[in-house]
């Protein structure tokens, strides 16, 4: 199947428009907008109308300490007339993103729907084999512990490499944390770092 206007969208592109807020992933109603091919507004105007067919799990409004951090994080916020939001933004769950597709009525809002959907799923499934990942791994560990405590001629060396390499794996396993991101504008005397030498 293939989404109309030319609109093939590759899973990525879904994928990192899934955000963690409170423990759930959602989608924000600007980028849901964009994907279904409305603006915004209208995007919002027919959720205002159909509000009954979202319920909390489904659809929840950003604190103003969450909006702020997204848009410190994302560098969300345009410049320029018209571009400020006056409303804090809504976020959609899995169950909400559907419900939107459906209230929208539009072919390319159903189509791209099932992008989305898999998104989701793409990323539960990544998240659950991680965890299946590491309880195997903990298990694994735990074992050989107790392996080398009943033999004496398990080298300390060897349980040290091994958990090196427990820790490495774990390591890799952990999501990348937020990278801090360079300020804008132009650095002082006293703020530049001291340079050796």
């Amino acid at each position: 199947m293939t989404i109309s206007d030319n609109a093939m969208i590759p899973p990525e592109r879904i994928e990192g428009r899934i955000l963690l807020i409170r423990g759930l992933k959602v989608m924000i109603d600007t980028d849901l907008a964009d994907l279904y091919g409305v603006t915004t507004k209208r995007f919002n105007e027919q959720v205002g109308r159909n509000v009954e067919r979202f319920p909390e799990d489904f659809m929840f409004q950003l604190t103003d300490e969450e909006w702020a951090a997204l848009r410190s994080q994302f560098a969300t916020l345009k410049t320029g007339r018209g571009q400020h939001r006056k409303y804090l933004p809504y976020v959609f769950t899995e169950h909400g993103a559907i419900m939107a597709a459906t209230i929208l009525n539009s072919p390319r809002a159903t189509e791209v729907s099932v992008y989305v959907v898999r998104a989701f799923v793409r990323l539960r499934e990544v998240l659950a084999s991680n965890k299946e990942l590491s309880k195997r791994l903990d298990k694994l560990e735990q074992t050989i512990e107790a392996r080398a405590l009943q033999h004496d001629s398990f080298a300390r060396n060897t349980r040290v490499q091994l958990k090196q390499v427990f820790d490495a794996i774990r390591e890799l396993m952990a999501p990348p944390e937020p990278q801090k991101k360079r300020p804008i504008g132009f650095i002082t005397g006293e703020e530049k770092p001291k340079k050796d030498g």
